[in-house]
């Protein structure tokens, strides 16, 4: 672990943005975007393997051996870090992307300004969309920021995992860790609403569940933020409505239209003239017209809605490119933006002793395994093993199966 830390520390001092360790290969950093080799700093596969004892916990572990990859985020020192150990021919890996320690505002992120006044409504439903990698939970991360510097609200988030770890300005923020506070987004999404929340902010929205939940918090006359994997406003709604059995998506269709504020889909376009990727927006507003068209199922006409709506502040990304992008004058580096450094808040990460453990699924929908970890209580440790859960609704051949096929007994 200290050859582990000296290296986290060694990336900041130097500016990487990634780190990357593998067994019998020399480190792997990457700077201002380019991959490099650290000849003198190989690691053996034995010293790999204990590394990742050390950082991953008893459930982390679990999911390590059951996915053969797992990825959380961490402070080492108060520099945050994420991670992801992976499996591959050399044993394991590690992928570790250096963070910055405080949270982008929205104009260094080269972002369209109007976004900040979607960060000023009390309630409503705002989706920020794109594939894997193009910087939503970035963009997340600065609307929260933005709403933290300029109102006072209490912010509950679900992550997965924790990167940006925020400090409480006019705003009160809470952050919670899908697995490490909360089981799933369904429960985690069922607790917030007992919390006096004003801000929801919800990692991705992935099954129907989560989706009707958020509609529910949404309507119920919250603020929510989410993200969603979709490459346009047509399929980001189409993914939400055909989430759902044909008798509900009256329902869902009809509480998409009333909360809908804001969906932007996202993409990163690399620009010549300044040598670094930019974000490429299409922007859709919640406008009568838009929530007539998602009531009435008539999705198809998204597009051109979007297109008509220029003089209300609507974008495709073909505008977007020719009236902002090309339009912009200055554009702040990413290499400044994302610069690793010591994390702006100075709070402990303090794992409440008295919470005994969470449910995850193992092997299948048969039962559940909850780790309870060592537990360090008036100075006594005791170690509570392992409990299961059935699921009443679990066939029995499934069950018995199941329990037959882990290693748990």
């Amino acid at each position: 672990m200290e050859r582990f830390n000296q290296l986290i520390s060694t990336g900041v001092q130097e500016g990487f943005s990634d780190l990357h360790i593998t067994g019998g290969h020399p480190v792997v950093y990457r700077k201002n975007g380019v991959i490099n080799f650290d000849k003198k700093g190989k690691w053996l596969h034995e010293e790999i393997n204990e590394l990742v004892r050390k950082l991953l916990n008893n459930r982390q572990m679990e999911m390590l051996e059951r996915r053969l990859s797992v990825d959380f985020a961490m402070s080492i020192h108060h520099i945050r870090v994420r991670i992801n150990v992976f499996n591959t021919t050399r044993g394991l890996s590690l992928a570790i992307r250096l963070l910055s320690g405080k949270a982008p505002l929205i104009n260094n992120l080269n972002l369209h300004p109007s976004l900040q006044e979607f960060c000023r409504p009390a309630s409503g439903l705002i989706l920020i969309c794109g594939t894997t990698g193009c910087g939503k939970s970035t963009t997340i991360a600065a609307m929260i920021e933005e709403i933290n510097r300029t109102r006072s609200a209490h912010i509950v988030t679900l992550e997965d995992p924790v990167e940006y770890r925020f400090l409480s300005k006019q705003a009160f923020i809470e952050q919670r860790e899908l697995g490490v506070n909360f089981p799933s987004f369904e429960q985690g999404l069922l607790d917030v609403l007992r919390e006096d929340p004003d801000v929801i902010v919800v990692g991705e929205l992935r099954e129907p569940g989560t989706m009707k939940l958020t509609l529910n918090a949404a309507e119920s006359g919250h603020l929510v933020i989410a993200s969603l994997h979709a490459t346009n406003s047509e399929d980001a709604l189409y993914r939400i409505c055909n989430s759902f059995s044909p008798e509900s998506q009256n329902v869902v269709r009809s509480q998409l239209s009333s909360t809908l504020t804001l969906l932007v889909i996202q993409q990163l376009i690399y620009m010549d003239k300044i040598n670094f990727r930019v974000p490429l927006l299409s922007i859709l507003r919640g406008r009568q017209s838009v929530k007539g068209i998602i009531r009435d199922g008539k999705l198809a006409q998204i597009e051109s809605a979007i297109q008509t709506g220029k003089g209300e502040g609507m974008f495709t990304m073909e505008q977007y490119r020719k009236e902002y992008i090309n339009m912009r004058k200055h554009f702040t580096s990413p290499a400044e933006t994302f610069k690793p450094s010591t994390e702006e808040s100075p709070e402990i990460l303090y794992p409440a002793p008295l919470v005994s453990g969470v449910h995850i699924k193992v092997e299948g929908p048969a039962f559940e395994v909850g780790e309870k970890a060592k537990m360090n209580f008036r100075q006594n440790s005791q170690d509570f093993g392992q409990y299961y859960v059935i699921n009443e609704k679990a066939p029995m051949d499934e069950l018995i199966t199941t329990i037959k096929k882990s290693d748990k007994f």
